[in-house]
């Protein structure tokens, strides 16, 4: 009788607070695995393993958003130094060693990892479609920040060294993936994978394609971006889906029932289980208000000042927030005030006024109030730390906002300017004259901010390189992260990555 290699801690949750310890046997049976595992729990774990990689603040957040060119994590005085590891990502400098870099890139094949192990105990049709989804939807996150992706088929010898794809084979993996569970997918529910979000990825892949295959000298194939835009127009015509009334909605505590854009998420529950979306209010957020922040992280003026006045993504009032703190969607400058309208002070006692000047190492005076702040998802003051908004990965207006890019690619930027202007007036902006790649860059970086998504777009956009505010041009080792030198030696199929 076959025997299988199971790792238990795994399929009993590794990461709970327990004393379980890893124990490998391969004196188990399939019919005795199978009675041991019950799968839906390994699902559910699998989708709850999203939480850390994603929504920390430390992890892929940090990668897609402090080295680009809408984001910055000051040092200020003796707050947020950390032996520079905010700075180096946004003076592109990390080392082999980076922990932020290094940890994401564990945490993310942990999953990978866990997803593949679910294949092996007879799952639903719908639970392995499920399970394949989230294992392609992290592989495509691994090789875009690092190129390379050790991979072990379901059942495989998990004391033998994995099999490591490449940038091609990755991308071919996740839409054959895709097209092969797409008919097992559920319909509908953004906690869950589902038919959309299979479609929105392979888009993903197909859009970026290209520039992982080449990082310097990007090309992107004309069918490709066709299939980009037929994929694009499935989820269009299919009606679920809108642009929503008030921007902030996507983000908001109860965004799982009065988004219109949101196609899948990372499901919180307030006051029960949550991840760490929380972060982004509190990483930006000074001492003295509603919440007590911890007063680090901006926005660069540069990115501020590509908003024009009107548009309601640069900031609005929120109900259930405004009311209850002073604070506003969006972003905070210039003087604070509470929800009296009472104006608020820094600890020294000058006022909460925060400035558009800012520098990575900050001094003096008026370090607490430099930078303008950031609230991206609206927060939530009724559940305390396991707050209610839902983690966004995919909505509407990114497909919106693909579909003009792949048009635009493919020669036809009079669509791509009518999609364009299409979302500007739905947020209050003017409509442009013209469309080229700047402006495509530009707008989706408008619209994406702080979501995770400036790195991959500012590479696919050739920008990735430049010099920008607080930080020198950098070289093209930094297209890609260094693979950490334990993974390195734990698997000799891995290569380090040029300039590391």
């Amino acid at each position: 009788m076959k025997k299988y290699l199971l790792l238990l801690a795994v399929a009993f949750g590794i990461f709970s607070c327990s004393d379980l310890k890893e124990e490998i046997r391969e004196d188990i049976t399939a019919d005795v695995a199978n009675e041991l595992v019950e799968v839906s729990s390994l699902l559910n774990a699998a989708y709850e393993g999203l939480r850390l990689p994603y929504q920390d603040q430390s992890r892929v957040w940090a990668a897609q958003e402090h080295t680009g060119d809408a984001c910055l994590g000051p040092t200020r005085g003796p707050d947020w130094d950390d032996n520079g590891i905010w700075r180096s990502l946004h003076n592109h400098t990390w080392s082999p060693t980076h922990a932020f870099l290094s940890a994401t890139f564990s945490e993310l094949l942990q999953v990978v990892f866990n997803t593949t192990n679910i294949l092996q105990f007879e799952p639903t049709p719908t639970e392995e479609a499920e399970a394949r989804f989230l294992r392609a939807f992290v592989m495509l996150s691994v090789v875009d920040g690092w190129g390379q992706v050790p991979f072990r088929e379901a059942g495989a010898n998990l004391l033998g060294n994995a099999d490591v794809l490449g940038p091609t084979a990755v991308v071919d993996f996740v839409i054959s993936e895709c097209n092969a569970i797409m008919a097992d997918l559920p319909d509908g529910d953004a906690h869950r994978a589902n038919k959309d979000a299979a479609k929105v990825l392979m888009m993903k892949a197909l859009l970026n394609k290209g520039t992982y295959e080449n990082r310097e000298s990007p090309a992107f194939d004309a069918a490709d971006m066709t299939s980009v835009m037929g994929l694009a127009d499935d989820l269009i015509s299919s009606g679920k889906y809108s642009v929503s009334t008030n921007y902030f909605d996507n983000f908001a505590p109860n965004n799982d029932q009065i988004s219109t854009e949101n196609i899948f998420t990372g499901l919180n529950e307030g006051g029960t289980s949550s991840g760490n979306v929380r972060a982004r209010w509190f990483c930006t957020l000074h001492y003295n208000q509603n919440p007590s922040g911890w007063n680090g992280f901006s926005t660069l003026s540069n990115f501020y000042d590509s908003f024009e006045t009107d548009d309601k993504r640069r900031s609005a009032d929120y109900t259930g927030m405004t009311d209850v703190s002073g604070i506003n969607a969006g972003f905070l400058v210039g003087q604070q005030f509470d929800q009296t309208g009472a104006a608020l002070e820094d600890r020294g006692g000058n006022p909460l006024a925060f400035t558009p000047q800012v520098a990575i190492q900050e001094s003096g005076g008026d370090l607490e109030v430099t930078g303008i702040r950031v609230i991206k998802y609206p927060i939530d003051y009724n559940n305390g730390d396991n707050v209610d908004n839902d983690y966004v990965f995919y909505r509407y207006s990114d497909v919106w906002l693909m579909k003009a890019e792949a048009a635009m690619r493919n020669g036809d930027s009079g669509t791509a300017l009518d999609m364009v202007n299409t979302l500007r007036t739905a947020r209050g902006a003017s409509t442009l004259a013209s469309i080229d790649a700047d402006a495509m860059l530009a707008e989706r970086g408008r619209e994406l901010y702080w979501e995770g998504h400036r790195r991959t777009d500012l590479i696919r956009f050739g920008k990735f390189l430049d010099a920008w505010q607080e930080k020198a041009a950098s070289g093209t080792e930094r297209l890609l992260f260094p693979i950490p030198a334990t993974s390195l030696a734990s698997n000799p199929n891995l290569v380090q990555n040029p300039g590391y």
